[in-house]
């Protein structure tokens, strides 16, 4: 999974969507998902990279992750799948 390339994410977790002019927030953990995806981790590197920082249950982190992966295929936010 990739962010869109044209995505613009500031360091408050402010995005912005030139593509639609769309603009959107997120809390910090949206922002370092984020953040770790434009690093180019997959989503199993963001989940291990989440359970080792935080005190998390990683059952529970994976099942947000994919909730807030589906959010940003709906306001596409992912790049398109080739």
């Amino acid at each position: 999974m990739k962010i869109n390339p044209n995505l613009a994410v500031s360091e408050s977790g402010f995005l912005f969507n030139p593509g639609t002019g769309e603009s959107f927030t997120v809390n910090p953990t949206g922002a370092e998902i984020i953040r770790l995806l434009r690093e180019g981790l997959s989503l199993e590197q963001v989940i291990d990279a989440f359970t080792e920082q935080f005190q998390v249950d990683r059952h529970t982190f994976e099942k947000d992750l994919h909730d807030f992966s589906g959010i940003l295929k709906t306001y596409n936010l992912l790049e398109k799948d080739e």
